[in-house]
């Protein structure tokens, strides 16, 4: 069990310089990758989701990459197709504006992509993918310890709840028998005598009603499912979700055909359980 939600920080040095991955990851139903990256490295945008890929299945994700090239290593060069481009411009403003003030070499370097630094080169491609490697390892490690501390928190919600489940079947044989009486007795204030055989279908029937033995074992059953997932890697959360939802309707089920205003409280409880532990399990991959 993973956490979608998660943030990193990884630095590293090199001979040419030093880089900084950043990235952050809120939960999300499908991976949407954002990635803010500078001009020499964009062209890495595909080795980067592949690298990506075994390590997240879901999340809205942002990564951002850092180069801080050491100044008197960084070699560069000139775009010359670019710089052609610019020039024969350049030429043509002259010529059709002589008295037009010429234009400052030194202002022409600042034309966006016309400066090529060497960070584009292989090796420094190589160190910028290993760095990344690096850092999604701790990133999983970390979306490792979160999931873990998600999955006891819902372990301790899944205890509480199967604490009312025990204390609603510990009042069913009580409330079954109150209910017996009271249809007993009101029975016996219309009429002279008790049909017993009448009595007793009719209990059966209201009882079948007002049973709410099956939700709650409907309700175990489903508890024993999360309990199971909670301890089965890979992608779990589309499926305790789901389990979220089963329960809630049971818990609605089981407030709804309360007769007794504990069990309907113990139905209130519940949903409130379910709903912490659905807060929860919106954060799991």
């Amino acid at each position: 069990m993973k956490s979608m939600t998660a943030f990193f920080i990884h630095p590293q040095s090199f001979d040419w310089g030093a880089l900084r991955w950043e990235m952050r990851s809120v939960n999300h139903r499908y991976l949407e990758l954002h990635f803010k990256l500078p001009d020499a490295a964009k062209s890495l945008e595909p080795a980067i989701r592949e690298a990506i890929k075994p390590f997240l299945a879901r999340g809205k994700v942002e990564l951002n990459l850092h180069l801080s090239p050491t100044q008197n290593t960084q070699d560069f060069s000139l775009n010359q197709p670019l710089l052609t481009g610019l020039t024969d411009a350049i030429n043509q403003i002259q010529a059709a504006l002589p008295e037009a003030t010429q234009m400052n070499p030194v202002e022409l370097l600042k034309w966006p992509g016309l400066v090529e630094t060497d960070t584009e080169n292989s090796v420094h491609t190589d160190d910028i993918l290993a760095a990344l490697n690096n850092g999604l390892s701790e990133f999983d490690q970390i979306r490792q310890r979160e999931g873990e501390a998600l999955s006891q928190i819902i372990h301790e919600k899944l205890q509480a709840m199967r604490e009312h489940l025990t204390q609603a079947r510990q009042l069913l044989p009580g409330i079954r028998q109150h209910y017996a009486d009271q249809l007993k007795q009101r029975i016996a204030e219309h009429t002279d005598t008790l049909d017993e055989g009448r009595f007793h279908q009719e209990i059966a029937i209201q009882a079948q009603k007002m049973d709410v033995a099956e939700e709650l074992d409907r309700l175990e059953t489903h508890l024993d499912e999360v309990e199971r997932l909670r301890h089965e890697p890979g992608l779990v959360g589309r499926r305790l979700d789901f389990l979220m939802q089963e329960l809630n309707r049971e818990a609605n089920t089981l407030g709804s055909k309360s007769i007794d205003s504990r069990t309907a409280q113990i139905g209130v409880e519940l949903k409130v359980l379910i709903e912490q532990i659905r807060e929860q399990v919106q954060n799991i991959e």
